[in-house]
């Protein structure tokens, strides 16, 4: 009998709320271990200021190597005021940067989900935000924020010159878009493409480069081009009309942030980073909330775990192919929601407050 090799998830908890919205995550990763017969091998290690504390950095050398030959990292949250005076290098977000980095994560997933039981912390219309679900893939390691020369420098008359290249080259643009489009596939098969090729001979590339993309391997999904100001504005007018957004590093920073706001509830979203397919159609990515480390509630078991198990649930669809334990996962987040459970930051009138700990056991009592 040929022993089959078991796929590693890496839990990296981190700081703060970290290890507790971890733990949740956890519990589900088991579950599925027990009930549903699969074969992940859990590894659990410190990342960030906890690091810090313990080996004076925030990443070690061991743990980077676990993270590399790891199918799924699965990440808290790193970083606090406790941390706040080290030498930059030191900083527990230097674990993050580290590891996006050097695991080639070029690629940034951002769903904006409008919960219909949370319809109403949205600042929009409900009809505007009810079923929104929008996911917009950032280009995380190029343009503006990397792009040669950079810098501050002196000039005549007594004057300074700040200065930041957007850059893009033909791959890099490419392969984030095959992300875009990969994943449309396996939701609305829509996918906008953001730029500013008006303006920007960098987005005009951006612009061309997509297109080509599409027509030479994606003619069945549907693809539109859009300037980027234009979809910031149709993202409050008719967020609906989008599926998969696909953008730079710079547009793709503010318009994941517009768009997380429109759903009202930033502790239920998930993300991912991806990287590259090998040749065997494998990748490295790590997932985590978008919520920070909120040490200001850390250890009194009122964090919400639903944005952790929801990037589990991304990492069981995007890494792991098994869609199928991702729906039924995603359907029992909602079906707690539906029964009026809520942590105490998504807490409303005539729902019923439940702890961390409490909020995991529920959505395992639904997937049963």
């Amino acid at each position: 009998m040929i022993k089959v090799k078991k796929r590693k998830i890496l839990l990296l908890p981190g700081d703060g709320i970290g290890p507790e919205v971890i733990a949740e995550v956890k519990k589900i990763i088991n579950w599925f271990n027990d009930k549903k017969s699969l074969d992940f091998e859990i590894d659990q290690e410190l990342v960030g200021g906890c690091s810090y504390d313990k080996h004076g950095t925030p990443i070690t050398d061991e743990v980077f190597y676990k993270a590399l030959e790891s199918e799924v990292i699965m990440l808290g949250a790193v970083g606090g005021p406790t941390w706040d005076n080290l030498e930059f290098s030191k900083k527990p977000e230097r674990a993050l940067l580290k590891l996006r980095k050097e695991l080639k994560l070029f690629a940034n997933l951002r769903p904006a989900i409008c919960f219909k039981q949370l319809v109403d912390a949205s600042t929009l219309k409900p009809e505007v935000v009810s079923g929104l679900d929008i996911m917009i893939v950032r280009e995380l390691t190029g343009g503006i924020y990397f792009g040669e020369p950079r810098g501050i420098k002196p000039i005549e008359n007594g004057e300074r010159k700040g200065i930041n290249t957007h850059t893009y080259t033909t791959s890099e643009i490419t392969r984030v878009a095959r992300i875009a489009f990969d994943l449309a596939r396996k939701r609305s098969n829509k996918v906008t493409s953001c730029e500013k090729s008006n303006v920007m001979e960098a987005g005009q590339l951006w612009k061309e480069e997509v297109q080509e993309l599409h027509e030479k391997e994606y003619k069945d999904v549907e693809l539109s081009h859009m300037l980027a100001d234009n979809c910031a504005m149709q993202l409050l007018r008719n967020p609906k009309q989008f599926d998969v957004i696909v953008t730079d590093n710079l547009f793709g920073d503010m318009l994941s942030d517009q768009a997380s706001m429109l759903t009202g509830s930033l502790g239920l979203l998930p993300s991912a980073s991806l990287g590259a397919k090998n040749k065997d159609g494998e990748m490295r990515a790590m997932y985590e909330p978008i919520h920070g480390s909120a040490p200001d509630i850390a250890g009194k078991g009122i964090a919400n775990p639903i944005a952790s198990i929801l990037s589990f649930g991304m990492a069981l669809r995007y890494s792991l192919d098994l869609d199928k334990e991702a729906d039924i996962l995603e359907k029992a987040v909602q079906d707690v929601l539906n029964d009026g459970l809520r942590t105490k930051d998504i807490m409303s009138e005539g729902m019923k407050e439940t702890s961390t700990s409490a909020m995991g056991d529920a959505i395992i009592s639904k997937l049963q």
